[in-house]
């Protein structure tokens, strides 16, 4: 899985119109569309320790601040701090009359903290070593506490103000017209019966209201000072170790402090890791499900797209001038467990779909794969999220090569483990076009193309030569519906565009 951090030479044209990569779109089998993760809800499922996989629920974690309080990271290279067993010599006072050279000296375990890959411990900044190794280990306060504390405060009392006076106008309205709102409601056009008038009366009513201040104390706004510390005296003369002068990363890692120094480092509290979900905002269905347990890897549903989409991948390509013929050879994966049929089209051909039912004959034609997307929604209104129209983006880059498609198509057997291992099982006998095929094995595929840049591109041009089609593939829908039972096949289409390379040379 290594090409899935190389440059995206292979680049989707999601339902948004953005490109991704393959490795990061997903699939809906719903809608039967691409989503990318601006075409996804964002779930906070659990949230856990990278460390101690403590898992805890979202409102212990809101009292923690996000961060585990057994586990502490280290304040020059942020991994983990392991604790340490030391023994120091304890001294004990001598009875009167005796000499102290006769007292015996006990040692004394005790515990610190300390990084094994920058060798960084607490006794370098003179944190005092403790008694017990489950921690007790003094925080750094922030000098900034008592504002931020009376600036919380001051904004809790406005927020219970707000839903006082929210609560006595909605008792307030008539009996008909009475129906619970919400902030979301009281500036939308929702509800197209009692939105007018309950803007009408917020704004009625909000002009003989006092301002809010006059109810609590204000805190004093902060004032901006002209003084400015002077610059001690030898800053310019003096040799300057950067050893011992902070990062700007660990500055940001201690926005109270941001110290200068890095003995005035002081380790932190190892942040939360969370395990998010994401959903489709049309359908509102799963698209990533992970399992809660911080100990586990796995997934309850996983609906990436290289499990359901063709891969493409560029082999080679041969060398690119203006105006002149290249040879092209793409490598077509099936990660399905059906046969799939691909077909190259241009990039003008319409974006529609067509279902076919398995073992019946009607075929449904639907535009833009809106069946799924019109299912109810799953969840209650409490709960779900208010959906979010993504606008279409306008896709910016531009086709400026030729690309010579093929007229027939390619077909891909399904995907088999036992085959990467297995040559003897590879006995499918499909009757390639040997000037489009020129390899296969399994469930992948060689085609070779021509692909012929446009001449308004210069040689010493920085401007990588791109390609566009659009890819039919058949895919198999094994979901059940109350309104299809059996297993739909379905002609979907995606954009691609491909970045081939440079040119090398002129025409």
């Amino acid at each position: 899985m290594s090409y899935l951090n190389q440059p995206d030479y292979v680049r989707y044209v999601c339902n948004c119109g953005s490109l991704k990569p393959i490795s990061k779109i997903y699939f809906c089998r719903y809608c039967f569309k691409i989503r990318c993760g601006y075409c996804v809800c964002h779930e906070v499922d659990s949230h856990y320790c990278p460390n101690c996989m403590e898992n805890l629920p979202p409102s212990e974690v809101r009292l923690k601040r996000n961060k585990c309080s057994n586990c502490f990271e280290c304040p020059c290279c942020f991994q983990t701090l392991s604790t340490r067993a030391g023994h120091v010599p304890l001294r004990v006072a001598p009875p009167e009359g005796e000499d102290s050279k006769d007292v015996k000296t006990t040692p004394k375990k005790v515990y610190y903290l300390s990084c094994s890959l920058c060798r960084w411990t607490s006794r370098d900044v003179g944190i005092p070593d403790q008694s017990v190794a489950t921690g007790g280990w003094p925080e750094q306060e922030n000098p900034h506490i008592s504002r931020i504390n009376a600036l919380i405060e001051y904004h809790k009392i406005l927020a219970s103000i707000e839903k006082q006076k929210c609560d006595k106008k909605m008792y307030s309205l008539p009996k008909y017209y009475y129906t619970p709102i919400t902030l979301f409601e009281r500036t939308s056009f929702s509800r197209l019966g009692h939105s007018n008038l309950v803007r009408s009366y917020w704004l009625r009513n909000g002009q003989n209201e006092k301002p809010v201040h006059q109810y609590v104390n204000q805190p004093p706004p902060a004032v901006a000072s002209e003084e400015v510390e002077e610059l001690r005296a030898g800053i310019f003369t003096e040799p300057v170790d950067i050893t011992k002068i902070t990062t700007l990363e660990q500055r940001l890692r201690h926005p109270e402090v941001q110290a200068e120094n890095v003995n005035e480092l002081r380790p932190q509290h190892r942040q939360f890791f969370v395990k998010k979900s994401l959903r489709c905002r049309v359908c509102e269905h799963n698209l990533i499900k992970p399992d809660l347990c911080p100990h586990s890897i796995k997934f309850k549903v996983q609906l990436a797209a290289f499990y359901h989409v063709p891969e493409v991948r560029i082999v080679t390509c041969e060398p690119l001038r203006p105006g002149k013929s290249s040879e092209l050879l793409l490598k077509f994966c099936n990660p399905t467990p059906h046969q799939t049929q691909i077909t190259l089209l241009p990039l003008d051909t319409p974006m529609t779909s067509v279902v076919a039912v398995v073992n019946e004959k009607e075929e449904i034609k639907q535009e833009d794969g809106q069946q799924g997307s019109e299912s109810p929604n799953l969840l209650p209104s409490i709960v779900r999220q208010v959906p979010v129209a993504v606008e279409e983006k306008p896709i910016e880059i531009t086709a400026n090569a030729d690309l010579v498609l093929p007229h027939s198509s390619l077909i891909l057997p399904r995907k088999d483990d036992a085959a990467e291992y297995d040559y003897s099982t590879d006995t499918h006998n499909f009757q390639d076009d040997p000037k489009l095929v020129i390899w296969r094995k399994g469930n992948k595929a060689v085609i070779k193309l021509h692909v012929t840049p446009h001449e308004s591109i210069e040689e010493n041009e920085s401007q990588p030569v791109i390609i566009g089609f659009v890819m039919q593939y058949g895919y198999v829908n094994t979901i059940t519906t109350p309104e299809h039972k059996a297993p739909q096949k379905l002609d979907l289409k995606v954009k691609l565009y491909l970045t081939v390379g440079n040119i090398v040379g002129s025409a």
